[in-house]
């Protein structure tokens, strides 16, 4: 707490006064243009690495990046009361927000522990609410993994039922360069975009085009942030080499009104 308060101070000193300015131009009109679902690693900033300002997006967080599915029984899906589920509501059908990202990292805990849980079953805990927690989420992801590791790098298929225009491809690792529970983490940013489109409240945002869920991946050792590609398949890192084709991408695949307006600015990185 010592360092909390220590860190307080240097705020007040250094910071709160430029953040005060920002509060009092967006306090009445805030414009965010997207959710971030992201996981509660003390070292992921996604503030930071993607330079958004007070205002500018939403963001959650959970151990895993989770997002619960809704138990889907055919004709209808049955609603899920947690604070994902919760929180996108409040963004898309509230909020107006058209753009919903998931982004995992390279050595997630979470992630590194349910790969444990997978390969001894005896350290689950039934009275862990983590353990709990990443078994009931995490289960699809797992089985995912066990099919890329069968399989190897080859094309494995991401299907909703309940909004098939978000069901797409991928190609996870291809250059096989990742641990087993990185290619996980990578798997599982893309199950949990599957996750939301269970959700029958999104189900017309999604299938008119008017919502986009997006996958991002952060390598906690070198700082490189990845975004997945539907075209090409895989997670592609995003700099000035790759910048043009990934905004080609988004341009063709999210033709919304506020990325044409210039709120989005990948295109002027140079």
């Amino acid at each position: 707490m010592n360092r909390i308060i220590r860190g307080v101070i240097k705020y007040n000193q250094n910071i709160k006064s430029g953040l005060v300015k920002q509060f009092e131009h967006v306090s009445d009109h805030p414009n965010p243009t997207a959710v971030m679902f992201t996981c509660m690693d003390s070292r992921m900033l996604p503030t930071r690495f993607t330079q958004s300002a007070v205002g500018d997006m939403f963001v959650v967080r959970n151990a895993g990046n989770m997002i619960p599915a809704a138990p889907n029984y055919g004709s209808y899906s049955e609603v899920s009361i947690n604070t994902e589920p919760a929180a996108l509501e409040l963004a898309v059908k509230r909020g107006k927000i058209r753009h919903v990202v998931v982004c995992g990292h390279s050595d997630c805990k979470a992630m590194n522990t349910l790969y444990q849980l997978h390969q001894c079953p005896t350290k689950f805990d039934v009275s862990s609410p983590m353990d709990q927690w990443l078994r009931r989420n995490g289960f699809e992801s797992m089985k995912k993994l066990n099919e890329r590791l069968h399989i190897g790098p080859k094309t494995m298929k991401f299907e909703s039922e309940v909004a098939p225009s978000q069901s797409f491809e991928a190609i996870i690792d291809p250059l096989e360069k990742w641990s087993a529970e990185d290619k996980l983490s990578q798997i599982n940013v893309l199950q949990q975009i599957m996750n939301i489109s269970t959700h029958e409240f999104l189900k017309d945002f999604l299938e008119a085009g008017n919502l986009h869920l997006h996958g991002a991946w952060f390598n906690i050792y070198d700082g490189e942030v990845f975004l997945f590609s539907k075209d090409r398949k895989r997670f592609i890192v995003i700099d000035e080499k790759t910048v043009p084709s990934l905004s080609a991408e988004l341009e063709r695949r999210c033709p919304l009104p506020e990325d044409k307006a210039g709120d989005v600015v990948i295109q002027n990185l140079h």
